[in-house]
């Protein structure tokens, strides 16, 4: 994949040809004041839905939950949402400790 850098002021003028390039494959990196702030590349196209590998997943998701349920009894909606919220709480302690850390 080849890739070009170009000027903001440029790019504007040259939008059209630019979108082209990246249709064929190429990124562009666009540059204000020599120093790179976007980027345009060709959108890859997302692979077909595949419904038996979701069925799969979702039957070996209810698996995972039937054995749990043998070994810790059962787990509510409100359960999971509170592990959620504890994992995000955590997540951000452990954010902010670095941020803090840094200054």
């Amino acid at each position: 994949m080849e890739t070009q850098t170009i000027g903001l002021f440029e790019a504007k003028t040259h939008l059209s040809e630019l979108v082209a390039r990246a249709e064929q494959g190429s990124e562009i990196i666009i540059t204000r004041h020599n120093k790179p702030v976007a980027k345009i590349v060709p959108i890859e196209v997302a692979p077909p839905f595949d419904v038996e590998r979701r069925r799969k997943a979702v039957a070996a998701m209810r698996q995972i939950g039937r054995e749990i349920e043998k070994k810790h009894g059962p787990i509510s909606s409100e359960d999971i949402v509170q592990w959620v919220r504890e994992g995000r709480e955590e997540r951000a302690d452990r954010i902010l400790k670095v941020a803090t850390r840094k200054k």
